[in-house]
C-alpha cells in the first residue's frame, strides 16, 4: 500500500464501533497483501473443494497466498491440482487448532491475515469484500456470512454454489448479533464476539500486536482472540458481500451447551467483559478488570490508605500496580527508625504477599486489562466509586473519564480512568504532535466529574471487614425478614379492613334502601293525615252551616 495511502486510512477514526464513517472504495485498486491461513486434519475432499473456491477469488492472486497446516492428519494431506498458485503446505505437529494456526501465522507475510476453516468455501468476491475493508483503515477485523449447508459433498466445486449449496442455515447467532446492534454500529458492549474462525480477515499488525491465539484454551480461541484484538483498537466488521458455505454443521451447532460449559471455565479468566462469568463476590481472576496504579514512594500511611480503600471496594475485580524502587532495598543489617527509606521498606514489606497488590519498578499493565485507573496516592475512593466510574465508562463508551480532585493557583490534581482499547486505538489514528486525549476524545470521548460527587476523600475512613461486612448482612437481612413480616401482617389487616368495609358498604345500602322506605311510610303518612284534616275541616264546617237558622 502507497505511503500516502496509508497515512490516509490510518487517519480515518471510527467512534466506538461505528465504521460507517469509513467508505471503502467501489472499484478497489488493490495494494495490501493477503495470507489465508487454514488449518487442517483430515478431510481432504473438503479442504480441495476450499482450494478451488481460493482459485476462482477475484482479489488478484499475486497479492493472495494460501498457507494450508496439516495438523496431523493420517494419511497426510496433500495439495490438489486445482488450487491458487501461492499455496504451500506445512505441518504443525502440536495438535489443536490454535497451535496449527499459530503455525501458519508465523509463515505468512500478508497484510492482511484471513483465517478460514478448512471446511468453508468461499464465494468468488469473498477475499475482494474483505480486502475493501482493510484499504479504508489499518484496524479493522472483518467478519463474512457463513450459511451453513446439507448438501451432499462434490467431487468437484460446482460451478454454481448457490444452486448446489442451498437450501442452507445462516449463521443464526451472528445474525442475531448484527441485526441487534444496527450492525455493530450502536456501541455494543461486546463486538468482538464477532471474530470468528471460520472466514475472518484481520489486520496483521493488529495480531503482531495482540500476539497469536492462546494454545492454553481448549476452546473459545477465536472469542479470546478476538478480545485481544478489541484491546489492542480493533474495529469490527460484519460483511453480507463476503459470502461462504460451510460443508456441513459445525459442532458448535450439534453441541453447544456442553461446549459453552467448557469454553466459559477457561474463558472466564481472560476475558473480564464477560462479566455474568465472574459472578464470585471475591476470587480472583488471571486478568482483572481494572488495575489502579498508584505511587509507591508517596509515604506508608497515605499509600496504605489509599490501597487499602480500593482493596475494599465493591468492584473485588482488581489489581493495584504500585510503582517504586523496590529494587534499590537492601537487607542489610540497620536501625529501623533511623533507616531514610523506611517507608518504602514498610509498604514493600506490608503488600509483598498481597495477591491483588505488584510491586514493580515500571508501568507494566497488562495489555488485556479492560480499564485503567491512576490515582494519587493519598486519596481514598469510597466503597462504590469505581464501580460508578466503570459503570459510567461502560454506559456512555467514553474512553477516558477524569477526576478532578483538587483545584488551586499551582495546578490540577486529578485522577484517570482510561479505557485501554480506546488508548490504542488512538495511538493508531494520531497524528504527530497530537495530545493523545483529544484522539482519545475523537475515537470514543472524553469526561470530567467531580471528585466528591463520586465518593473521593482524603479522610481515611473505617473499612468494613469481612466478618462485620457479613454481620452487617445478616442484620440487614434480618430486618430485611422483619420488614417483610411486617408488611405481610399490614396487607392482612388491610384485606381485613376491606372486607370489613365492604360488609359496611353493604349495611349501608340496606340502611339506606330501609330509610327510603320509611320516608317513603313517612309521606304517605302525612298526605293521609292531611287528607284526614281537611276532611275534618270539611265535615265540621258542614255541621256547623246546619246548625245556623
Amino acid at each position: 500500500m502507497s505511503e500516502r495511502s496509508s497515512r490516509a486510512a490510518a487517519r480515518a477514526r471510527v467512534r466506538g464501533n461505528d465504521y460507517r464513517v469509513l467508505r471503502p472504495p467501489e472499484r478497489l485498486t488493490p495494494e495490501l497483501t493477503v495470507s489465508v491461513v487454514i488449518p487442517a486434519y483430515g478431510g481432504q475432499d473438503k479442504l480441495d473443494l476450499v482450494l478451488a473456491g481460493l482459485a476462482r477469488q477475484t482479489y488478484p492472486a499475486e497479492l493472495t497466498e494460501v498457507i494450508v497446516v496439516d495438523n496431523g492428519s493420517v494419511p497426510p494431506l496433500r495439495l490438489p491440482e486445482g488450487r491458487p498458485a501461492r499455496t504451500s503446505l506445512i505441518v504443525c505437529p502440536e495438535p489443536g487448532r490454535a497451535a496449527a494456526r499459530n503455525a501458519g501465522l508465523a509463515r505468512a507475510t500478508g497484510d492482511v491475515i484471513h483465517w478460514l476453516d478448512s471446511d468453508v468455501v468461499l464465494t468468488p468476491g469473498a477475499i475482494e469484500a474483505h480486502m475493501r475493508w482493510h484499504h479504508a483503515a489499518p484496524y479493522l477485523v472483518v467478519t463474512g456470512y457463513i450459511r451453513f449447508t446439507c448438501a451432499d459433498v462434490p467431487a468437484e466445486l460446482p460451478g454454481d454454489l448457490e444452486r448446489h449449496f442451498e437450501p442452507a442455515e445462516p449463521h443464526a447467532w451472528i445474525v442475531d448479533l448484527v441485526e441487534r446492534t444496527n450492525g455493530l454500529t450502536d456501541n455494543p458492549q461486546r463486538p468482538f464476539s464477532l471474530h470468528v474462525g471460520g472466514a475472518t480477515s484481520v489486520n496483521a499488525r493488529l495480531i503482531e500486536t495482540a500476539g497469536p491465539m492462546d494454545e492454553e484454551l481448549i476452546l473459545g480461541q477465536d472469542t479470546e482472540m478476538g478480545y485481544r484484538l478489541a484491546q489492542a483498537g480493533a474495529v469490527f466488521v460484519p460483511e453480507p458481500a463476503a459470502r461462504a458455505y460451510h460443508l456441513g454443521p459445525t459442532m458448535r451447532m450439534r453441541d453447544k451447551q456442553p461446549i459453552d460449559r467448557v469454553s466459559h471455565a477457561f474463558v472466564a479468566d481472560r476475558v473480564p467483559a464477560y462479566r455474568w462469568l465472574r459472578g464470585h463476590p471475591g476470587r480472583q481472576w488471571k486478568v482483572p478488570y481494572v488495575t489502579v496504579v498508584v505511587d509507591g514512594t508517596a509515604g506508608y500511611d497515605v499509600v496504605r490508605a489509599t490501597v487499602d480503600a480500593l482493596l475494599a471496594s465493591t468492584i473485588p475485580d482488581i489489581s493495584v500496580l504500585l510503582l517504586g524502587p523496590w529494587d534499590t532495598l537492601q537487607h542489610e543489617r540497620r536501625a529501623p527508625l533511623r533507616d531514610p527509606g523506611l517507608d518504602l521498606v514498610l509498604v514493600h514489606g506490608h503488600y509483598r504477599h498481597e495477591g491483588r497488590v505488584r510491586l514493580s519498578v515500571r508501568e507494566d499493565v497488562d495489555p488485556a486489562v479492560p480499564f485503567v485507573l491512576r490515582l494519587p496516592a493519598g486519596w481514598m475512593p469510597g466503597e462504590d466509586t469505581l464501580a460508578r466510574l466503570l459503570d459510567l465508562a461502560r454506559d456512555e463508551g467514553l474512553g477516558l473519564v477524569n477526576v478532578l480532585l483538587h483545584e488551586s493557583p499551582e495546578g490540577v490534581v486529578a485522577a484517570r480512568l482510561e479505557r485501554v482499547s480506546a488508548f490504542a486505538r488512538a495511538r493508531i489514528v494520531a497524528e504527530r504532535g497530537e495530545d493523545l486525549d483529544d484522539a482519545v476524545d475523537a475515537v470514543s470521548g472524553v469526561s470530567w466529574v467531580e471528585a466528591e460527587t463520586y465518593g473521593f476523600t482524603t479522610e481515611a475512613a473505617s473499612l468494613l471487614g469481612r466478618r462485620s461486612a457479613y454481620r452487617a448482612r445478616v442484620e440487614a437481612e434480618a430486618e430485611a425478614a422483619r420488614l417483610a413480616k411486617e408488611a405481610e401482617r399490614l396487607r392482612g389487616q388491610v384485606a381485613k379492613w376491606k372486607e370489613e368495609a365492604g360488609r359496611w358498604r353493604k349495611s349501608a345500602v340496606d340502611l339506606r334502601r330501609e330509610v327510603g322506605g320509611l320516608r317513603r311510610q313517612l309521606a304517605a303518612a302525612t298526605r293521609a293525615q292531611k287528607s284526614l284534616r281537611a276532611l275534618v275541616s270539611t265535615t265540621m264546617r258542614r255541621a256547623l252551616g246546619k246548625r245556623v237558622p
